[in-house]
């Protein structure tokens, strides 16, 4: 499968990553041993069957959602490898709450080739935050 329609395919998976299903999501990972994932609500993890998990326990967080817009910033793209970098569009009700929330998430993608389509092979996502100022001190 070329990049652009496994690309496409993962987007629209997100909407039923919103609504709470983790499964057509977990379709275009990569299920190897060094796949990656590093989303807002836990710590980094590798491996498929850890991916798995935190895929479940963030689905799991959303309900009636849909990702409302794509804004993709910049591609870079070689035989191998494939790195994205975009500010995703969320509206969705989180946690056990009833009133739709919308927020941004800016994400790092990177899919390689395996077999005959390509495969996330890593996703960063965190939260768009608000500007800080230059000489802003970052806490831990």
């Amino acid at each position: 499968m070329h990049l652009d329609e496994v690309t496409g395919r993962f987007r629209q998976t997100m909407n039923e990553f919103a609504k709470g299903n983790p499964h057509p999501a977990k379709s275009v990972f990569s299920h190897g041993d060094d796949v990656s994932l590093a989303n807002p609500w836990g710590p980094p993890v590798v491996g498929w069957k850890m991916v798995s998990q935190a895929l479940d326990s963030a689905a799991g967080r959303f309900r009636e959602g849909r990702v409302t817009a794509v804004d993709g910033l910049t591609r870079h793209v070689t035989a191998d490898l494939a790195v994205f970098l975009d500010i995703e569009h969320w509206q969705a009700k989180l946690g056990g709450g009833d009133e739709m929330s919308e927020f941004a998430l800016r994400v790092t993608s990177v899919y390689r080739p395996e077999g005959d389509t390509w495969a996330l092979v890593h996703r960063h996502a965190d939260p768009v935050i608000a500007p800080r100022p230059p000489d802003a001190v970052l806490h831990s």
